[in-house]
């Protein structure tokens, strides 16, 4: 190795570790950006079912599938701004943060109207 040189050298196994690790960290954020906008299409799926004509699968399967789109909408972005953190990617944190931003909104109107406000009987103001 010379003097000049200002990099590790290509022979080491420095440069292939980072290669490996940054390519394995992309993989991951890769599949949970995929992983979370698959949680509007499994919510979706029961809703499909019923226009295709099978509405077994709405009142069987429905409350599962909602339940499953809820976890996708809040660990994707979560595990993924945990593995771009780790990864020192800041594109992707960002990417993970207005993810869940976005994901929050929802979950927040179906919290305020689903559970809280749905506690009030017809007719009383709470």
């Amino acid at each position: 190795m010379s003097s000049l040189s200002v990099g590790p050298d290509p022979g080491s196994g420095d440069v292939l570790s980072d290669r490996r690790m940054s390519s394995g960290a992309d993989r991951v954020i890769t599949g949970l950006s995929w992983w979370w906008v698959a949680a509007s299409l499994i919510w979706l799926t029961p809703v499909i079912a019923l226009a295709m004509g099978f509405p077994a699968v709405r009142e069987e399967f429905g409350r599962i599938f909602g339940l499953a789109a809820l976890g996708s909408a809040v660990v994707a972005p979560a595990v993924g701004f945990v593995v771009a953190l780790i990864g020192r990617r800041r594109q992707a944190r960002r990417r993970f943060a207005m993810m869940g931003a976005m994901s929050s909104v929802p979950i927040l109107f179906f919290w305020v109207f689903g559970v809280l406000l749905a506690e009030c009987p017809d007719g009383y103001h709470c």
